[in-house]
Parts: C-alpha cells; sequence; structure tokens
C-alpha cells in the first residue's frame, strides 16, 4: 500500500504504467513467501515445546509469547529467535514504508497549492494510520514481557486493525467521492 500511494503521489502520469498487475504479484509474493516460512520455522521451533497436561492460556488468542509464557521447556533461544525476528522484520517493513512516506512528504512539498498539499497528505492518512495503530500494538505485543497487558494489546493487535482498515478506507472513499462530485459542479 505504502509502495502504491509513493507511485500515485511521486509518479501520477505514469502509475498506471509502473503498477501493472505484474509489479503488483511482483510486490506481493515476497511479502507472501517470507511470511509463509517465517511462520513455517516458528510452528517448527513451537511444535518442539513441551506443555504440562492442563495449560490455561491466559490470553485472547492462542498467541506465540503466550504459548512460550505456558511451556516448561527452556525457551530461552525461541525467545531470542522471536525477538530478533520481529525487530528484523519490523524494522525492513517500517523502514520501506517510511522511506515511501518520506518521499511522499518530499513530493508533496513540492506541490504549490495548498489545498493540493492538504488533498494529497489526506489520501496517504487512512493508510498511515492503520500503519501506526499494527505497529504500535505489534511492537509493544513482542517486545514487552507483560502478559497481562498482552490481552489488551492482542486485542487491539487482532481486532482494531482489521476493524478500522475497511472503516477507514470505506470513509476515504466517501470523502473522495464528495470531493470528485463537487468539482463536476
Amino acid at each position: 500500500m505504502a509502495i502504491d500511494r509513493f507511485v500515485a503521489i511521486c509518479f501520477p502520469l505514469h502509475y498506471s504504467l509502473i503498477m501493472s498487475k505484474q509489479v503488483c504479484v511482483l510486490l506481493a509474493f515476497p511479502a507472501w513467501f517470507m511470511s509463509s516460512v517465517n511462520a513455517s520455522g516458528l510452528m517448527y521451533l513451537v511444535h518442539n515445546l513441551i506443555f504440562s497436561d492442563l495449560v490455561e492460556v491466559k490470553n485472547f488468542f492462542c498467541d506465540l509469547k503466550a504459548l512460550i509464557f505456558a511451556s516448561i521447556s527452556d525457551t530461552t533461544s525461541l525467545r531470542m529467535f522471536i525477538l530478533v525476528d520481529a525487530m528484523l522484520i519490523g524494522a525492513i517493513s517500517s523502514g520501506l514504508i517510511f522511506t515511501s512516506y518520506i518521499c511522499i512528504i518530499y513530493t508533496v512539498l513540492k506541490i504549490k497549492s495548498s489545498h493540493g498539499r492538504w488533498k494529497t497528505f489526506s489520501s496517504c492518512s487512512s493508510h498511515i494510520t492503520i500503519v501506526v495503530v499494527y505497529f504500535g500494538s505489534a511492537m509493544s505485543l513482542y517486545l514487552t514481557d507483560s502478559l497481562q497487558e498482552d490481552v489488551i494489546l492482542s486485542m487491539m493487535f487482532v481486532t482494531l486493525v482489521p476493524m478500522l482498515n475497511p472503516l477507514i478506507y470505506s470513509l476515504r472513499n466517501k470523502e473522495l467521492k464528495t470531493l470528485y462530485r463537487h468539482s463536476e459542479k
């Protein structure tokens, strides 16, 4: 989404040329592939954990961190792997997103009219809101050691972001339709 916004704002006349179906697949495939490899590796590590007979996971969903706390195995290496994994994935993806937004801001600041700048910034606001809520809750969830705060953070991570995503984008589409109708008059 950040790359889509970047191309749409920084290269508007070339958007349909740059963002073809092949490019969209080339952008999506590495993310799908890496997330599948990452999930498979984590599943393998969790599969080797040992649990007592009666384990109650006190969390909103059966999250990896809750399983580690419920395990009676030595989880030091798994915790380190998850910490490095979360920081690496978080750093790469957030770095790409924020780099694209720096380029967008640089391009938008070149726009002469304040109305044009406002329209361009507002088209990015919905995406950046979701990114901040998602990354903020995910980083807080995996970089803290408290299980009691995890229930609230996992609620935000699992329910709030997917619930806000269509709401924000549908409101954005209504705003765009309204602006389009007013510009036709």
